[in-house]
């Protein structure tokens, strides 16, 4: 079964497909993470088969990585939103889940570098929960 997925960015210049299968799904909590999400953690998708075809917007593309490591992300450089790149020398197809637009019927694999998890990233369960913006 060939999978197919459909992404964009927050201001829709940038639109893509991923065509495949992706092999894991980590929930991340490194430092690196938590800074290029603000937030307790990337949730990224990754597939070293899947290939990745850009719809629209490719050159609003910008790629970073952090000097030293081999942290790197893409984002679109209108809105700022994360975006699929290639990572290890092109081997490895990276996807934000949070840029698809189609729904996964897959789960997180695996919450990785707990040792950096963020300290008020504990019992998130427990706090209460509204369906929009609290008034």
């Amino acid at each position: 079964m060939n999978d197919q997925y459909q992404g964009s960015c927050l201001c829709q210049r940038v639109k893509f497909e991923v065509d495949g299968s992706f092999e894991s799904f980590f929930l991340c909590h490194c430092k690196h993470c938590q800074k290029d999400t603000g937030s307790a953690h990337g949730a990224n998708l990754f597939s070293s088969k899947a290939q990745l075809k850009w719809l629209s917007g490719e050159s609003e593309v910008k790629s970073f990585t952090l000097p030293g490591t081999r942290h790197s992300k893409s984002f679109c450089k209108e809105c700022g939103s994360a975006l699929p790149g290639l990572q290890m020398n092109g081997q490895m197809l990276v996807v934000p889940a949070g840029s698809l637009d189609s729904e996964l019927s897959i789960k997180p694999n695996a919450h990785i570098f707990c040792s950096s998890k963020a300290t008020w990233d504990v019992d998130l369960e427990k706090a209460m929960k509204f369906e929009t913006f609290p008034s």
